[in-house]
């Protein structure tokens, strides 16, 4: 089915006021939003209710809402239930709106990466130059940054040039504990933690008090009492006491965040109530293949 650009833009703008207000969208709206003569929108719309593109909702809440056609004329998928893709306009999460296809058009090219996002919502704000977030994405969690390159209104898409690219894995965070975590005795000397955390190549460890752990020390609480001048202090004075745990079978991506939101370096893993071993931003960035 060829439709003209303008058919295009009130299509687009119908399924984004649809989507947003749960309800059907009046020429009037439509009008507004892509800056056209509401008599011109309304001739339109007889057109494309033709077509089957557009239903008429009638009464004082009525005016027109998208069929299944509609959906399938612009490519897009209609769905009963979706997860919706963040898109960000230079770090602002941008209302409403949600990628519903990313196409990669330079993966041959041995300097450039560029993608196209078709969105379902409002673009008009992107320029050229400006930085645009797409996801994370619901099932492999994918989050793209990069410059606008382009805009295209009619197609609802935007093509920019990939600056940065993640995908986090699905797996559980137990998945990346390789060993028994190292225990640091309470009442160890600084000069015996130190020498642990350095033996093992590792900053910090959970500490351990008759069997249980009682809190995590890092070399930077070392350094700081070290700085401090108090060299007779014992692990267990210095610690932090209050531990953050996840269970082993919280994925991974769900780690990060609570590593973010609590603003700690590390984590303690458990796993039928036993703690199996610490993660790190460190861990997790290895992981992830980032050096």
């Amino acid at each position: 089915m060829e439709l003209t650009p303008i058919q295009k833009e009130i299509l687009i703008t119908l399924i984004n006021l649809y989507r947003t207000k749960k309800q059907a969208a009046k020429g009037e709206d439509i009008a507004e939003v892509i800056d056209r003569n509401p008599g011109t929108v309304r001739n339109q719309m007889q057109s494309l209710k033709a077509l089957g593109l557009v239903e008429g909702v009638p009464g004082p809440k009525g005016g027109y809402k998208p069929t299944g056609a509609t959906y399938h004329a612009l490519s897009l998928s209609e769905m009963d239930k979706e997860t919706a893709v963040p898109i960000k306009h230079n770090n602002e999460i941008i209302p409403n709106a949600t990628a519903s296809q990313i196409s990669f058009t330079t993966v041959r090219h041995p300097d450039l990466c560029n993608a196209t996002v078709h969105v379902i919502g409002d673009i008009k704000s992107f320029d050229v130059g400006d930085i645009i977030t797409v996801g994370p994405t619901a099932v492999n969690k994918l989050v793209i940054k990069g410059e606008v390159m382009g805009r295209d209104d009619t197609a609802n898409t935007i093509l920019f040039y990939i600056s940065e690219m993640i995908s986090l894995p699905k797996k559980p965070v137990k998945s990346y504990i390789k060993r028994k975590p190292i225990l640091i005795p309470a009442n160890a000397t600084i000069q015996e933690a130190s020498r642990i955390l350095s033996e093992n190549k590792i900053h910090g460890a959970p500490v351990q008090d008759k069997n249980e752990i009682v809190g995590i020390v890092t070399l930077t609480d070392i350094g700081k009492t070290l700085a401090g001048g108090k060299t007779s202090l014992k692990i267990k004075d210095i610690m932090t006491k209050e531990i953050k745990s996840v269970d082993g079978e919280t994925p991974l991506q769900e780690v990060i965040t609570i590593i973010n939101k609590e603003k700690v370096g590390r984590l303690l893993v458990k796993a039928n109530g036993e703690y199996i071993g610490l993660i790190s931003k460190t861990d997790i960035l290895d992981n992830l293949g980032i050096y």
